[in-house]
């Protein structure tokens, strides 16, 4: 097993990606061999730094990345059906009923023109065939289940009309329309201001578990990766680089750009009031890779062979790898910082 294939919680996974490499204007490889495997009832979450390919990735399973300038390689299957062999009109109606998404931001991705309530109305008669009056009703259901208050009213409403938290509910209530099995969420909270963060965060685990979906949550931030997911898959430079239970990933990571992000956060510091540690340097350019690891010129571990050959996923646990030369190492390195904190606690 590779690392950076997620174990699945059946022989039958909702969402099983391998090889996937996806490629813009033949030059810049977004995603670059990715392997993923979401069980069905899973939540699990893709970090890292802005682009890292989080997005790429979850758009690629929906084939929502512009065609006439994208190369996909690889395989991706949703709920048994190979995506990559789908035409057209079997695309349209994977879309909305195997699989939905909640995209970054619902502003832009809700039509302007429309009422928020006619949207959702319109998704649910094209893929369940019901009158308006059902299609209507189950979007008062809807509302009311991601609780938008007075959900009669805002049915009514244009989505300028409402506030971003709202907006972003209404977005969850047009992901789950057609009853989706797969939820895809590309960084759900961005925009929104810390209090309402967390009420959509505990919503989306609250529908998962719920509904029983499976869930794949896109972010930056490792604290929204720990509230909604069982498993973290960590990205850099279009390659998973570490994987495993978010309990694994973020109290025994094993990678050095997994420790760099944790070092960052503001509970990583070793002295309250000190500076925050950074990672060095910038992301590679994808359009030009370099030989050997790509996190080779930002890693405090980096020695030469780092330079010069692309790392293996090892496995360091069970259920939990890092694509690292000096995977041991850094796990020590961790260890002894985790010392350092609770010898100035």
């Amino acid at each position: 097993m590779t690392a950076s294939a997620i174990p699945p919680t059946s022989s039958d996974p909702a969402v099983e990606i391998r090889g996937l490499s996806v490629t813009f204007g033949g030059k810049v490889r977004a995603v670059d061999g990715v392997d993923l495997v979401l069980g069905r009832g899973q939540a699990v979450a893709l970090i890292g730094e802005s682009g890292s390919g989080k997005s790429v990735t979850l758009r690629a399973i929906m084939r929502l990345n512009p065609e006439n300038k994208t190369k996909i390689e690889g395989s991706i299957r949703v709920a048994g059906q190979d995506v990559m062999a789908m035409s057209k009109r079997e695309l349209t109606r994977l879309r909305g009923r195997a699989v939905a998404m909640i995209f970054q931001e619902p502003l832009l991705a809700l039509d302007p023109v429309y009422t928020v309530g006619r949207q959702i109305t319109e998704a649910i008669r094209r893929h369940e065939g019901l009158s308006e009056t059902q299609a209507r009703a189950r979007a008062l259901e809807l509302f009311e289940r991601v609780r938008i208050p007075s959900p009669q009213r805002r049915l009514d409403a244009y989505p300028h009309e409402m506030s971003g938290g709202m907006r972003q509910r209404a977005m969850i209530a047009l992901a789950l329309a057609c009853r989706p099995k797969v939820l895809l969420a590309d960084e759900p909270t961005t925009a929104l201001d810390a209090t309402v963060q967390i009420q959509i965060l505990l919503l989306l685990r609250e529908l998962q578990a719920e509904l029983g979906l499976s869930t794949i949550f896109v972010t930056h931030d490792l604290g929204a990766a720990v509230e909604v997911a069982d498993r973290i898959a960590v990205m850099y430079a279009g390659r998973i680089v570490e994987s495993g239970t978010a309990r694994q990933v973020v109290l025994s990571p094993n990678h050095p750009y997994t420790i760099g992000l944790l070092s960052s956060r503001a509970d990583g510091a070793l002295v309250k009031g000190s500076r925050l540690e950074t990672i060095p340097g910038s992301p590679p350019d994808l359009a030009n890779r370099k030989p050997g690891c790509p996190f080779a010129p930002r890693c405090f571990l980096a020695i030469d062979r780092c330079h010069k050959e692309v790392p293996p996923t090892v496995e360091v646990g069970p259920g939990h790898g890092a694509a690292c030369w000096r995977s041991d190492e850094a796990g020590a390195a961790f260890r002894e910082r985790l010392e350092a904190v609770a010898a100035v606690a």
